[in-house]
């Protein structure tokens, strides 16, 4: 007894050798992206993995901030027009248009049920397990048509694990964030997973009173131009844009007695309330004729009205103008309000070793209403007001099998789509004399797919995959017309009340894809896909006339990539090239004089088909792991975008475009670097340090690339420190976000051909936080 005692005592005061440590790699990431389970590296596919520890470490809570560190993909908010929405392309495929009547290029998906609208696509990055960025299109391996690629965000799923985590956060301008998961287990085969964010912040972008801070005698504006003061001196300030007031909880119920079944149930709900979009005047040149006086009559639209880098004059009065034409009032409350929720089932049936039957059951309302001062002045020039409410049902079945001794995988699946939105808004355009309200829109769409996706090792590393789809379509738009009282309107717009236009289309789409593995750890593959975008009517006819219809939109997609991990798996490269040949390209041309009354001055916002292109580019993804505790990831991305061809519609004019022009919200360049190390502090805890960089080349917002419809090209740098105890059950969080204090625009609204005024939003400037998470 006693040498035992003894030799225990000595055990203690002599700690073993620490066991030599395993070298450094880059993790292991599991996609499903070819409709079963596979290693990122051994998927054929030009695509970027996320895990939701990596947007943690980046400090990444909004869809939209991915885009930073993927190449080829472009995520921008929308601007102050169209509420909260998101405008997204990937490859110079996209859209930014959030009308129903048209359908998002790059197809969104939460946990693989299809998200039908960019309105509401700014989604918070609650509780998810991992985000899939897919490039080129997505026909043959998604369940709704997606053209220029898919984004595709999975949450982690209950494993009834009795675990859970609190965070909050507190930093610039009150930011106050709150966030919250538990993972229960109720029984042997069911469990539950909750989880809910709360966020609040103040905004950036101040709004004054413009009489009050132009009073009379000012050296800015002699006169005020007549507009009076509505604040007493000294209290301008009348409120602030680019606020947070955001709420989202999802539920989770899963039933999983066994590898043969697997039923998982969702449902979430979000709200967001808060001001206007974050809108600054950039220029302003209307002489003031007509109808824009209002009731300040010579009163010129003009640069006394460019507030500064983060203000601006708003105030959302329309009043009547009976001696112009505009008999009514359409005064509203500036702000935003965003309410949705869905409910999502879906199941994993076993039938045998070899064959899995899957069914995903999707529903989604959302209802937004947003009112906007488009000229950012107290001038009733441009306002509008939206009221939007969508429901969307889909039904996706797969059947997945193997043969051949595994050697052959294979998926048949069937896709239906049943949606229904009600678009109501008014438009008040008084630098175009026009005022009319939509009271009802209303846009019935219906989509059928059958696809099929197999991939056959014909022999040892050599691997034939190939999909095939077909698609149809159907969409009617009917147009509502009306004053904002509801009597019939103008005679100009009044003809198009109770019209309907009508689409309808049955598509192919094709997917053939070669792949080998040179050894373990080196692959390439080369690829030659199709995709399209379906075509309609033209939502916004100002008039008549510009009630036309446009074709759908295709893609020919060929692409060549490398997978490999190099150096005992420290260094992950992944490169691929592509080119696409991109027909009848669909566009919301600004000007289009051959359906316009006037010529091109008049008003215009019609979906065209602009004509066919040819696209270009490389991309590239590496991961480091030199050292133990240090990891560095990079990307860089080129697009070379070039017309072959323009339509007469969208050629014709002043303002038409041109084969030197490219598609909006295309940047040439993007690249980005990051990297961090984790610092091992006595006791067991740990200090990690990181540091992101990221740059993207100038892009345009319209077709027709003017410098007022430019946003400049940026590089934003972030940093972030956490530290983290020993039991790896509590961290501290410090970041910095635009560290550099960067003023930049994210997008960029060019109203010069009809309004004559521009304006952007700026990014947030430099912010900080302090965060605090406990695991339990």
């Amino acid at each position: 007894m006693a040498a035992g005692l003894g030799t225990s005592a000595h055990a203690a005061e002599v700690p073993a050798a620490p066991a030599a440590p395993a070298a450094p790699t880059a993790e292991e990431i599991v996609v499903t992206a070819q409709f079963r389970s596979q290693n990122l590296q051994k998927t054929p596919i030009s695509i970027t993995a996320i895990s939701g520890d990596m947007l943690t470490a980046r400090s990444q809570s909004n869809v939209s901030q991915i885009a930073a560190q993927a190449p080829g993909l472009n995520l921008q908010p929308g601007n102050q027009s169209f509420g909260p929405s998101m405008a997204a392309s990937i490859r110079g495929v996209g859209q930014f248009d959030f009308s129903p009547a048209v359908e998002p290029g790059v197809g969104m998906y939460v946990d693989d049920v299809y998200y039908p609208s960019l309105m509401g696509a700014m989604f918070d990055l609650l509780d998810l397990d991992r985000i899939e960025i897919l490039r080129g299109p997505q026909g043959t391996l998604a369940g709704r048509n997606s053209i220029g690629g898919a984004l595709k965000l999975y949450s982690r799923r209950p494993t009834g694990s009795n675990i859970g985590m609190v965070q909050a956060g507190y930093g610039s301008r009150n930011r106050l964030d709150l966030r919250a998961s538990g993972d229960f287990g109720i029984t042997d085969n069911l469990s539950a997973r909750i989880s809910g964010a709360a966020k609040r912040q103040q905004g950036y972008v101040d709004v004054y009173d413009f009489g009050c801070v132009n009073q009379q005698g000012s050296a800015i504006n002699p006169t005020s131009g007549g507009i009076p003061a509505t604040r007493p001196t000294g209290q301008c300030l009348t409120g602030r844009d680019g606020n947070v007031d955001y709420q989202a909880v999802r539920a989770q119920l899963r039933y999983h007695p066994g590898a043969a079944l697997d039923i998982l149930l969702s449902a979430d709900y979000v709200s967001d309330n808060h001001s206007p979009a974050p809108t600054v005047l950039l220029t302003a040149n209307n002489a003031a004729a007509g109808a824009v006086r209002g009731s300040y009559s010579g009163v010129a639209l003009d640069s006394r009205f460019v507030c500064g880098p983060y203000c601006n004059y708003e105030n959302g009065q329309m009043p009547a103008d009976t001696a112009n034409g505009i008999p009514y009032a359409t005064t509203r409350p500036l702000g935003t309000s965003y309410e949705g929720y869905g409910f999502s089932g879906q199941g994993d049936v076993q039938i045998s070793p070899s064959l899995k039957l899957t069914s995903i059951t999707g529903y989604r309302y959302f209802h937004t209403v947003y009112a906007i001062d488009g000229d950012l002045t107290p001038l009733p020039a441009n306002g509008a007001n939206t009221d939007m409410r969508t429901r969307f049902f889909s039904q996706e079945v797969r059947l997945n099998g193997k043969a051949l001794h595994d050697r052959l995988n294979y998926t048949l699946g069937g896709y239906y789509s049943d949606q229904n939105t009600v678009y109501a808004n008014v438009q008040d355009l008084r630098t175009s004399g026009l005022q009319f309200a939509s009271l009802g829109d209303t846009v019935p769409a219906k989509s059928f797919a059958l696809f099929a996706q197999t991939s056959w090792e014909v022999l040892p590393h050599l691997t034939l995959n190939g999909g095939i789809r077909r698609t149809h379509e159907q969409k009617d738009y009917t147009f509502s017309r009306r004053f904002a009282n509801g009597a019939t309107g103008q005679p100009r717009v009044g003809s198009l009340d109770e019209q309907t236009g009508a689409y309808a289309e049955t598509r192919y789409d094709y997917r053939a894809n070669i792949q080998y593995e040179w050894s373990p750890r080196v692959m390439t593959y080369a690829q030659f896909s199709t995709g399209y975008k379906g075509g309609g009517i033209n939502p916004r006819p100002f008039f008549p006339s510009q009630v036309q219809p446009f074709s759908s939109e295709s893609l020919k997609a060929w692409e060549i990539g490398l997978k490999s991990e190099l150096f005992d798996r420290r260094v992950r490269f992944n490169a691929s090239a592509f080119f696409n040949q991109y027909s009848n390209i669909q566009l919301v041309l600004t000007s289009c004089p051959l359906f316009t009354p006037g010529g091109a001055a008049a008003p215009c916002a019609m979906t065209a088909n602009a004509g066919d292109a040819e696209v270009k580019g490389f991309e590239i993804e590496t991961t480091l792991r030199p050292v133990a505790h240090l990891s560095i990831d990079a990307s860089l991305s080129y697009l070379d975008f070039q017309y072959k061809s323009i339509a007469a519609a969208a050629a014709a004019g002043a303002n038409g475009v041109r084969l030197t022009d490219i598609t909006p919200y295309t940047s040439p360049w993007k690249w980005s670097i990051g990297g961090q190390y984790e610092i091992e502090l006595p006791g067991g805890s740990s200090l990690t340090p990181r540091f992101d960089v990221a740059y993207q080349s100038t892009f345009y917002t319209q077709p027709r690339n003017v410098p007022t419809s430019a946003v400049p090209a940026y590089t934003v740098m972030n940093g972030r420190v956490t530290w983290r105890n020993a039991a790896r059950n509590l961290d501290v969080t410090a970041e910095v976000t635009n560290i550099a204090n960067r003023y930049y625009l994210v997008n960029v609204f060019d109203q010069t051909t009809a309004g004559g005024f521009s304006s952007g939003q700026p990014a947030r400037p430099r912010e900080w936080a302090l965060i605090v998470t406990k695991r339990f």
